[in-house]
């Protein structure tokens, strides 16, 4: 059985495109495939799963020696099982840039193509085949699409990524905006998270001038429910920082609507990094950075000391 997974703590693309490439694995390739997550679904993501009624896959800890992988959605091996160079990957599709370090048994399929999602890429790959997909395989992949895009306001976004995306709806019966609406309502509810969970929920490590890094992002319809517990939030970094291994925890609260960014400064390092990164004035425990909404691509290349 081969298993199809996305990087650490789940987002909805990391959550739907494992379903997506299983289903196609076992239906149109005949070959026995099933979507796992490496932790629990985030909250769009979930609603995604009750809404297009999809089973949530099952969480795995590791995988074993041999076990046939298919990785999607990334493919650095820091967000990937501990044990994934044991494994036998034979497949990888993601759009992200290469972090290097996957070693495989022989030659694989490898796509990595610069689209703002993986389920954008998947469509493409899966060509005349969609025809196929039943209505919850297509949900999935419209709600990763416009979850990765914030609704096309990412800067992120491809003319091809919106065409597939309003394809997509037009087959579903879904006007684009109400579906997002929904997602993001679904996106913001946060309110059953701990302030450790919600720094965790999404977020990538990362090096920056010899110190390893948390970086984290929030986006939200709503953000003055998160701005409320800034300082709770701000409280729990350097616990959080501690138990992963992280000098330091970088939080941006997305606001969707507003497209910008507010990032929480616990330290004055956090205030350098904002203030040189982002041409920022920092004088309190917060700054706004109107304009930011992408940490692929305008958070992490940036990002200085």
């Amino acid at each position: 059985m081969i298993k199809v997974f996305g990087h650490t703590s789940p987002d909805t693309d990391s959550t739907g495109s494992p379903i997506i490439w299983a289903w196609y694995l076992n239906e149109v390739r005949k070959q026995p495939a099933e979507a796992v997550l490496q932790g629990e679904p985030n909250t769009e993501a979930a609603w995604m799963l009750n809404r297009w009624d999809l089973p949530k896959p099952r969480i795995i800890q590791d995988v074993a020696k041999g076990d046939q992988c298919v990785v999607v959605d990334t493919n650095n091996p820091g967000e990937l099982p501990a044990s994934i160079n044991e494994a036998d990957v034979i497949e990888i599709i993601d759009h992200h840039l290469l972090a290097g370090g996957i070693k495989t048994r022989g030659p694989i399929n490898i796509t990595v193509r610069p689209l703002a999602c993986t389920a954008t890429i998947m469509h493409d790959l899966i060509g005349e085949d969609m025809a196929r997909a039943p209505q919850s395989i297509k949900g999935a992949m419209l709600t990763c699409i416009l979850s990765d895009t914030l609704e096309f306001r990412s800067p992120t976004t491809t003319p091809h990524d919106r065409a597939v995306a309003e394809k997509l709806a037009a087959e579903l019966g879904i006007t684009v905006a109400d579906y997002a609406s929904e997602m993001f309502a679904a996106k913001s509810d946060v309110s059953a998270f701990s302030e450790e969970a919600l720094l965790r929920m999404d977020s990538k490590e990362y090096e920056l001038g010899g110190k390893k890094l948390r970086v984290s992002v929030l986006e939200t319809t709503a953000p003055q429910v998160l701005l409320d517990r800034k300082a709770a939030l701000l409280a729990a970094m350097p616990k959080v920082a501690s138990d992963d291994g992280a000098d330091e925890v970088l939080l941006f609260i997305v606001d969707i609507l507003r497209e910008e960014a507010t990032l929480l400064v616990p330290n004055d390092f956090v205030k350098s990094v904002a203030e040189r990164s982002f041409a920022a004035t920092v004088t309190g425990d917060s700054v706004v950075l109107p304009g930011i909404m992408s940490r692929k691509k305008q958070i992490l290349p940036v990002l200085a000391v």
